[in-house]
C-alpha cells in the first residue's frame, strides 16, 4: 500500500492552459510566416522592377534576375501554403483534427524544407552569379573577389550555421505543441 501511494502522481494538464500555450505557439509561427510572406512579396516586387525597368546589356543579367524571381515565387508559394495549413483550423473546434493537421504539417515541412532549401540556395546563387557578371563588369578585381567571397561566405553561414539552428528551434516548438495536444487528448480517452 505504501509503495502504491509513494508513486508520483501524473499531473493533469489544464485544458485551458494547454490550449492557450498551443495557440500562442501557433500564433507565433503564423506571425513569423506572415511577415515572411510580406517580406517576400516586397522582394519580388523589387526584383520585378529591376528586371523590367532597368536596361541591361547582357542577357545573362536578365536571366539571373529571372532565376532569382522564379525562386522567390516558389518560396512564396511554399510559405503561403504553410501559413494556410497552420491558420485554417480552429484548435478549439476539434483538437483531434488539429493534432493530426499539426503532425502532417510537421512531417511535410521537414521533408520539403530539406530538399527545397538546398534547391533554393543553388538557384539564388546561380541567379546572383549571373547578375553580378554585368554589374561587376567594370569593377576592379579585388572588389569582385570581395563581393563573390562575401556572398559565398554568407550563403555558407546561412546553410551550415543558421539553417540548422532555426529549423531545430521550429521543430522543438512543433514537438512541444504536439506533445501538449497528445497529453490533453490522452486525458480524455
Amino acid at each position: 500500500m505504501s509503495v502504491w501511494q509513494g508513486q508520483p502522481k501524473h499531473d493533469k494538464l489544464s485544458v485551458d492552459e494547454a490550449l492557450k500555450q498551443v495557440k500562442k505557439g501557433i500564433r507565433g509561427m503564423t506571425s513569423k510566416l506572415y511577415w515572411g510572406i510580406v517580406a517576400m512579396i516586397t522582394l519580388i516586387a523589387c526584383a520585378f522592377i529591376i528586371t523590367f525597368f532597368f536596361a541591361f546589356r547582357s542577357p545573362a543579367t536578365t536571366v539571373g534576375i529571372l532565376i532569382i524571381l522564379v525562386t522567390m515565387l516558389m518560396y512564396l508559394s511554399l510559405i503561403v501554403r504553410h501559413y494556410h495549413i497552420l491558420n485554417k483550423h480552429d484548435l478549439t473546434q476539434n483538437p483531434t483534427d488539429y493534432l493530426n493537421t499539426l503532425k502532417e504539417f510537421q512531417k511535410n515541412r521537414s521533408k520539403v524544407i530539406g530538399w527545397f532549401y538546398y534547391t533554393y540556395m543553388l538557384l539564388i546563387s546561380t541567379g546572383l552569379a549571373l547578375y553580378f557578371i554585368e554589374v561587376l563588369e567594370n569593377a576592379p578585381l579585388y572588389f569582385k573577389l570581395i563581393v563573390y567571397g562575401s556572398t559565398i561566405i554568407w550563403f555558407l553561414f546561412i546553410t551550415f550555421y543558421l539553417k540548422p539552428r532555426m529549423f531545430k528551434n521550429e521543430e522543438e516548438k512543433l514537438n512541444l505543441m504536439i506533445d501538449r495536444l497528445i497529453r490533453l487528448q490522452e486525458q480524455f480517452d
